[in-house]
């Protein structure tokens, strides 16, 4: 089952909204085809339209529905930004719409097409079918108004033209005015849905990197804070040591010893910086999720006590809970996510379970894991701890970390001791 629907659950929420949109209007042409095939088809034979008539009326309705399922298609890619309006192509179907109206109408008057009802309803409703595919190809409500009052006028036009008389040109005209404007509606509030759909997709995607780069300008920010006062005072005691050498005096060796004394300070506050850029507050973290799931429109539930931890256990869950929100955000399409922590005897239980889980190109697969969960259990492998991740349904993907209340010494007196390389 997870194999035949997988196609749709890897897809994100713009995907799925994408795929049902070009669904729906690729399905509109068996609709049209469906709505006026029989007409002719079922006019043939005799005492009805002669054979000609019948196969050259078929053939105009099915490619008129081609027609306009591939301008609908294009259209739909220049509204997620794949193609450039597709303006030529719209252009044809409304001219080619409009020759076969007139000839219709043409052969109606000439007797060759007898019945009105027929030829009434062959123009209208490609009429119908013509706008709502033009509707897509626009961006303005008031460029789509145009598009159905000049689509109704070309219809009923060609009516009024050959001698059939105002009452039918009006019908058309009404016909065209309520149908297309109806459908064009449809078509144009479902392009927009699709294109706000994509824009907030690409602005998830941008807040994430935007994230990123702040972080890391936070943390080059505070390293220029350190090093730069320092780096200047090593340059110019360096300096002076130099010249104090060269004129052979004893005080250019208590420069080159204050040069020694700042550059060690200068490494020991460049380690408290990263130390404190890797380590992570657990109730910092746990917050920080809340906030950027429910922003990011996924419902969080977060049950987490204070329990009074230790300061090397909340580091390693604070960054299970920092690296499980990542992966909540970027991959699947999750609804919900659920956080909890637990405390008992001897060890502290944390789960992150969400929703909407897809397993992409084997990621999260069973057997396969990527680097940021094995970038986790390195972390907690370093205080005692243990991490499990998996599927617990098809859609749903919970992980486990647990955490010893006493951490080893060794992983402790390790943690404090790792250098900027």
């Amino acid at each position: 089952m997870p194999t035949m629907t997988g196609w749709w659950s890897r897809r994100s929420i713009a995907g799925k909204v994408e795929l049902y949109t070009r669904w729906t209007f690729h399905l509109m042409a068996p609709v049209e085809l469906f709505a006026l095939s029989s007409i002719p088809l079922g006019l043939g034979g005799p005492g009805g339209l002669d054979t000609g008539a019948v196969l050259g009326l078929t053939l105009w309705i099915v490619a008129h529905c081609a027609f306009c399922a591939v301008v609908a298609s294009r259209g739909l890619d220049h509204t997620t930004g794949v193609r450039v309006r597709p303006v030529r192509l719209a252009t044809a179907l409304c001219a080619v719409t409009a020759l076969a109206n007139l000839t219709v109408a043409a052969l109606w008057t000439a007797r060759i097409l007898p019945d009105g009802s027929v030829n009434a309803s062959v123009i209208v409703v490609s009429g119908v079918f013509t706008v709502g595919a033009l509707v897509l190809c626009l961006d303005r409500v008031r460029h789509m108004a145009y598009a159905v009052a000049a689509t109704a006028v070309a219809t009923a036009l060609p009516v009024l033209l050959f001698g059939h008389g105002a009452p039918e040109s009006l019908a058309a005209l009404v016909a065209v005015l309520l149908g297309g404007g109806g459908y064009a509606s449809a078509c144009g509030f479902s392009s927009w849905l699709l294109g706000v759909v994509q824009e907030l997709e690409r602005s998830r995607d941008l807040k994430a990197r935007l994230a990123v780069a702040e972080e890391r300008l936070r943390f080059g920010r505070d390293l220029h804070d350190v090093m730069g006062r320092n780096l200047s005072v090593i340059a110019l005691k360096s300096e002076l040591a130099v010249q104090l050498a060269r004129r052979g005096r004893p005080e250019g060796v208590d420069q080159m010893v204050e040069v020694q004394r700042i550059a060690q300070e200068s490494q020991r506050e460049v380690r408290e910086v990263v130390r404190g850029y890797r380590e992570a507050d657990l109730r910092v973290e746990l917050e920080g999720a809340r906030g950027v799931l429910d922003a990011a429109g996924i419902d969080c539930a977060v049950d987490a006590p204070a329990l009074g931890l230790p300061g090397g256990v909340q580091s390693a869950l604070g960054w299970v809970v920092r690296e499980t929100t990542t992966n909540v955000l970027r991959h699947g399409d999750a609804r919900r996510c659920a956080i909890t922590l637990s405390r008992t005897a001897d060890e502290v239980l944390l789960t992150v379970e969400n929703d909407g889980a897809a397993v992409r190109d084997g990621a999260g697969a069973p057997g396969r894991t990527g680097s940021g969960l094995a970038g986790l259990r390195e972390r907690l492998g370093a205080v005692g701890g243990t991490l499990e991740a998996g599927f617990t349904d098809p859609h749903s993907f919970r992980v486990t970390a647990r955490v010893p209340l006493a951490v080893p010494e060794r992983a402790g007196t390790r943690h404090e001791k790792e250098t900027v390389a």
